[in-house]
């Protein structure tokens, strides 16, 4: 086959955070294909085509996008961050897997991005510096119960941790359960970092104590970085530093 399908990270937001190997697929490609806020990220040119779509689609828009490539274009699919991150790398492989067999004989790369939590701990400071795991609170594609261990345990086993997609109109309840588990688990004071629209120009970014987290802080466009019990802050007038030690004392 000759065509060929790129999975690409666009970063969490700001046009320098695209790496220059994701800015060359982009302009080579024929075809990009992504959830409607990333496909308006690219900039429309003569030759390439744009199909953007709703976000509870991807595997229907991973099969196009395979589809296109064996066809013989070239195709990039676009993901916000790093599209191996609670994105459509994963979505694309799904489709491979139960697609026709010749899908498999395609030239098939992922590209990574600065993925959020990454650009909003760099913002924050360092509340990643240690054993840490990632989170979607999302209970589209998982159940309820499921995110609840996956929180309790990760607090027993005293990650630090961030959270992706932690509250959205269909389902505000969500992030407040969470807060409560963690609370139960955690029973400290540990740093909480809300990271909303990192990197663009709608950035905020604040930090609580765990009993000072309220669901409010949080939508769609925001990171929730949770330390453990080891995170400190250095408190400064220009704001605060967070960062996690490298080192666990016995």
């Amino acid at each position: 086959m000759t065509g060929a399908l790129i999975i690409a990270g666009l970063g969490p937001g700001a046009e320098a955070l695209v790496t220059p190997q994701v800015a060359q697929a982009l302009d080579r490609a024929t075809d990009v294909v992504g959830y409607i806020p990333y496909v308006k990220r690219v900039a429309p040119r003569a030759g390439l085509t744009l199909h953007a779509s709703d976000n509870r689609v991807e595997l229907e828009r991973a099969r196009h996008a395979l589809q296109m490539a064996a066809e013989g274009r070239e195709v990039v699919v676009v993901s916000s961050g790093d599209p191996g991150v609670f994105a459509m790398a994963a979505a694309v492989f799904e489709a491979l897997e139960d697609g026709p067999a010749p899908w498999r004989d395609l030239d098939i790369q992922v590209l990574p991005g600065i993925t959020a939590m990454l650009a909003a701990a760099a913002r924050a400071g360092a509340p990643l510096g240690h054993d840490f795991c990632a989170i979607n609170l999302s209970d589209n594609l998982k159940p309820w119960d499921l995110i609840e261990k996956r929180l309790r345990l990760a607090a027993e086993a005293d990650f630090a941790m961030a959270f992706y997609n932690p509250r959205s109109k269909s389902r505000p309840e969500g992030f407040a359960r969470a807060l409560d588990v963690l609370r139960a688990a955690c029973g400290d004071a540990r740093p909480v970092i809300f990271a909303r629209a990192v990197s663009t120009p709608e950035e905020e970014l604040r930090c609580v104590p765990l009993p000072e987290a309220r669901p409010e802080m949080a939508d769609m466009r925001t990171v929730v970085l949770v330390g453990s019990s080891l995170t400190r802050v250095i408190e400064r007038p220009q704001g605060p530093l967070v960062y996690t030690p490298r080192s666990v004392l016995a």
